[in-house]
């Protein structure tokens, strides 16, 4: 990755904006004023779904974008980028970084995600790649297969970690540790407030990206609503939904 793009993004916040046609605020043009929202916020970059909201943000925020595609199987959790037809039409419209899904998870097609990673680097080979993943094997692996970019994206929502609510702090700070010198190491997922955030700085983040906290207000609601119900309904059931 280039070293201005890497230090654009350097202790930093990357907003997430993305909007899903199920959200009751879905549309082009609500998730282009997000991004221009979090750039006058100070966001160092943006990080955003489907090719036609990443070409919208890219003609209107002049910031660096991480981009991916979700698209859901019925027969599989990997979703964010997962071919190369995905990746490259990410890429056409107008991304600067591509993410995508480097765990172990079985894609539609019947294999491995991480397996899209070095196939990616060789089809677009000037293209930083941000690998989402779930645990430290996977980001260890990514690391070795070329990543530019590693975060625990995916923790909380594969098999193994559905379970998890809570970012693992310690696990993070060991990535940090052991790949921070080939490749940046990103926080992102269950980050909710600025605290959170200066948390993983603090142990050792390049950058720390920030969604559903900031720019799902639907959510955002939820979350106050279940705890003034007593937890009666878990909120995460809706982050973690398919759509």
């Amino acid at each position: 990755m280039k070293e201005e793009l890497k230090n654009a993004l350097k202790g930093g916040l990357i907003v997430s904006c993305q909007v899903q046609p199920d959200d009751p605020v879905y549309s082009i043009d609500f998730v282009v004023k997000m991004a221009k929202a979090a750039q006058w916020g100070g966001a160092v970059g943006i990080r955003a779904n489907s090719p036609d909201q990443i070409a919208a943000i890219k003609q209107e925020v002049d910031l660096p974008l991480i981009g991916l595609w979700k698209i859901w199987h019925d027969d599989t959790d990997v979703f964010i980028t997962p071919t190369l037809e995905a990746a490259k039409a990410v890429w056409a419209a107008g991304a600067d970084i591509i993410a995508l899904d480097c765990t172990d998870q079985i894609t539609h097609d019947g294999r491995p995600a991480w397996e899209l990673l070095p196939i990616l680097k060789k089809a677009i080979p000037e293209a930083p790649v941000f690998a989402d993943v779930s645990n430290y094997g996977e980001a260890a692996r990514a690391v070795e297969l070329g990543a530019d970019i590693v975060g625990p994206t995916l923790y909380g929502y594969t098999e193994a970690t559905k379970h998890i609510s809570e970012p693992d702090y310690r696990e993070f700070a060991r990535m940090c540790r052991d790949f921070k010198d080939r490749a940046c190491v990103m926080m992102e997922g269950h980050i909710y407030t600025p605290e959170d955030a200066m948390k993983v700085l603090y142990l050792g983040a390049h950058s720390v990206v920030v969604g559903s906290a900031i720019t799902r207000p639907h959510l955002i609601t939820k979350r106050f609503v279940d705890l003034l119900g007593g937890y009666q309904h878990n909120w995460r059931d809706a982050e973690r939904a398919r759509h």
